[in-house]
């Protein structure tokens, strides 16, 4: 068990359900208030040095900022992102989803504070205020898309509706973009998409057993819990119950139960005894 999977069973129930419908509608707001009331959008940014001066909710409003300011694109950005949020949603849970959109967050405004702090002390205020440029969360989203991509590689989806692609060629264009737009663009773009990748890059290199998230690995558990769950109904309502000393996870919220593979049936075993009970033939 990682670091996640400790996690989650400690913080697990404060995970935020559909975090994706919450971010893309607050793409919407910030679009509304960039056209209906544009000298708005100069309170939402994120710059370090306002927030050190008292304008803290600058922490949060930055994320309405839209990565697009066309109608057209944030339209195929907020069905295209709907969908491939919500379904990664559904295959990691809630919680190992909020942990990556969140951090995905965190680690941008930690960059961009950190750039703020290095042209301060080595250039002086007005370069560290002229560096630091608009930040959106445009490549949180696209590392949304790249999770996706790397969980189902071969998956079509069609492009703008029409073309039929596979996910990994599109991931493969959006590295090539990625990697275009950090040589020739800013430094805070640079900062925005180094933020994204490494984001990435560190919550898969901490779960890297993935395949347990694939859809074949997804159908097998189903298949299993269809044929289990008849067998694992217990009193008051239990839903794990260890083969040898009886306890379920009504007499203790920390036990841990699994299957063993090696038993000839559905035996489940509590942690004391998964590594410790004799197999049955």
């Amino acid at each position: 068990m990682n670091w996640l999977d400790k996690l989650e069973r400690k913080l697990g129930r404060f995970a935020i359900p559909n975090l994706t419908v919450y971010l893309l509608v607050g793409y919407v707001i910030g679009f509304g208030i960039m056209y209906l009331m544009p000298e708005m959008i100069g309170y939402l940014t994120l710059e370090p040095a306002l927030i050190l001066r008292g304008q803290v909710w600058r922490l949060i409003s930055w994320v309405l900022i839209p990565p697009s300011t066309n109608l057209i694109s944030l339209v195929f950005l907020v069905l295209l992102y709907y969908s491939l949020g919500t379904a990664l949603e559904r295959t990691w849970g809630s919680f190992r989803y909020n942990v990556y959109i969140f951090s995905g967050l965190l680690f941008t405004v930690l960059a961009v504070f950190g750039l703020y702090a290095f042209y301060y002390f080595g250039y002086g205020v007005e370069v560290a205020l002229s560096t630091v440029s608009l930040v959106s969360t445009n490549y949180i989203t696209m590392s949304i898309f790249l999770a996706f991509a790397a969980i189902y590689p071969d998956m079509e989806v069609l492009l703008y509706f029409i073309l039929p692609i596979k996910m990994k060629w599109m991931a493969l264009v959006y590295v090539v973009m990625a990697a275009y737009y950090f040589v020739r663009g800013g430094i805070g773009t640079r900062v925005a998409i180094g933020a994204s990748l490494l984001n990435f890059i560190i919550f898969f290199l901490s779960s890297r057993n993935m395949k347990r998230f694939g859809p074949r690995e997804r159908a097998r558990k189903a298949k299993f819990k269809r044929q289990s769950a008849p067998h694992m109904k217990y009193a008051n309502g239990a839903k794990h119950r260890c083969a040898v000393c009886g306890r379920t996870e009504l007499d203790d919220p920390c036990l841990e139960f699994r299957f063993c593979s090696k038993c000839n049936g559905n035996y489940e075993y509590c942690q004391d005894h998964l590594f410790t009970h004799e197999h049955v033939k």
